[in-house]
């Protein structure tokens, strides 16, 4: 019950952090204010307004919001979002483009399940659409999940990878991002040995920690110095009483979160008090870049607790995808058993997640795999972000994808559009 009650006191901070916000935001713009020429009321009703909505998103799951592509004949398509397959910790799902051939390129886009929703490879999932058939994971809220669906940790999320894979055919080219990425290789090798016939023809990793002691980051350093003990002693929460999960143990997305902001606290703090200034001079809009960005960097998930702890103890302690010793159901996965899938790494040069070094090391554990279906790639002067969603990955990571897919391809793909806009 105790960490069920800390699971609710959290929640509750953050109930009364949004009522504090909207309560200001509408004391604040009493028009008797006006009266007064002070710019006190102002700036707290344009504080109000932005504590409001960063403390309302950070429980909303946010929409895929791609309405329409243009297509190779200058026109404008919908894009509707099919589940192909329902799972109860998560769904393969399709952006199908109305009134379009489907492209001979097939992307199955492995999205992290790190504290965030998929919809953060949005811009991702955007900006291959106009060229590919696109398909995603879209992994559900912990908290949500009933417990009598049982449990969900690396193991399962590798098997969910290897039967969208089965689903999906031979010809799918998959794109694992951050977290998923030693996942989904192990998911590859899986297939290798048991259902050869249902491999991808291409994998992406980008950004993941195939390796995390090839370089040290903060998320490295904290793997190391914290136990498992500590970790489920302090992180490890009970869902509390308004939420289809009850009971469950998670590890909280407000937890997660708190981490992601306390990594550059001086800029998110900075990001948040020029908002503010902006609000208060009439200069922001809903959908400015503040907005846009934060809208989705605040809105996160809970994860089960037996997912959370066995990425930290089994791929950041124990290393046992970067020492080709990962356990799937009983049965030691063996990644130089891949040798037919071309495989690509990409990483970003000031990545501070995920630094450079750890993805590549993938490519050292593909013993079976002929040198010319290798390929690593390291973006100059990238962060984490955009490797994947951010102007590096627009303006010279896809590109050098597609390409990657298209040299490996039976039949060449669709010719790439170069979608450069900044």
């Amino acid at each position: 019950m105790k960490s069920m009650a800390t699971y609710d006191l959290m929640e509750s901070a953050r109930n009364t952090n949004q009522w504090l916000g909207a309560t200001a935001r509408a004391f604040g713009s009493y028009p008797i204010t006006g009266l007064l020429p002070i710019p006190y009321f102002r700036m707290l009703a344009a504080w109000g307004e932005v504590a409001e909505r960063s403390f309302a998103r950070m429980i909303a799951k946010p929409d895929w919001d791609i309405k329409t592509i243009v297509g190779a004949d200058g026109r404008d398509h919908t894009v509707s979002v099919k589940t192909e397959i329902a799972r109860p910790f998560g769904d393969l799902i399709h952006f199908h483009v109305n009134g379009r051939k489907p492209k001979q390129r097939r992307v199955l886009l492995v999205a992290p399940m790190s504290g965030h929703y998929a919809t953060l490879l949005r811009s991702t999932v955007a900006s291959l659409l106009p060229d590919c058939e696109v398909y995603v994971t879209d992994w559900h809220n912990a908290r949500g999940i009933p417990v009598s669906e049982g449990k969900f940790d690396i193991e399962d999320y590798t098997l969910y990878l290897v039967d969208f894979m089965k689903h999906l055919g031979s010809d799918i080219n998959v794109i694992a991002v951050c977290q998923p990425a030693p996942l989904a290789l192990a998911a590859t090798a899986y297939l290798a040995e048991e259902h050869p016939e249902a491999q991808p023809r291409t994998l992406t990793l980008i950004g993941g920690p195939i390796d995390p002691d090839a370089a040290d980051t903060d998320v490295t350093d904290f793997g190391s110095r914290v136990t498992m003990g500590q970790l489920e002693q302090f992180v490890i929460q009970r869902v509390g009483f308004n939420h289809a999960g009850v009971g469950r143990m998670v590890y909280p997305g407000l937890l997660q979160l708190a981490s992601f902001i306390s990594m550059n606290a001086e800029t998110h703090s900075t990001a948040f008090r020029e908002q503010i200034m902006r609000v208060a001079k009439g200069e922001a809009g809903d959908f400015d870049r503040h907005n846009t960005f934060y809208d989705e960097y605040l809105a996160v998930m809970d994860m089960t607790a037996e997912f959370y702890l066995s990425t930290v103890d089994r791929i950041f302690k124990n290393l046992e995808i970067a020492q080709n010793r990962f356990v799937v159901d009983g049965k030691q996965v063996d990644i130089g058993k891949i040798t037919t899938v071309a495989v690509k790494t990409v990483e970003g040069e000031n990545d501070d997640i995920s630094a450079p070094g750890q993805c590549v090391a993938a490519l050292r554990l593909l013993t079976g795999l002929p040198d010319d279906k290798k390929a690593s790639h390291l973006e100059p002067g990238a962060g984490h972000y955009g490797i994947f969603a951010g102007k590096s990955w627009r303006k010279n990571i896809r590109p050098l994808v597609l390409d990657f897919i298209d040299a490996h391809s039976d039949t060449k793909g669709d010719k790439i559009t170069r979608l450069n806009a900044v």
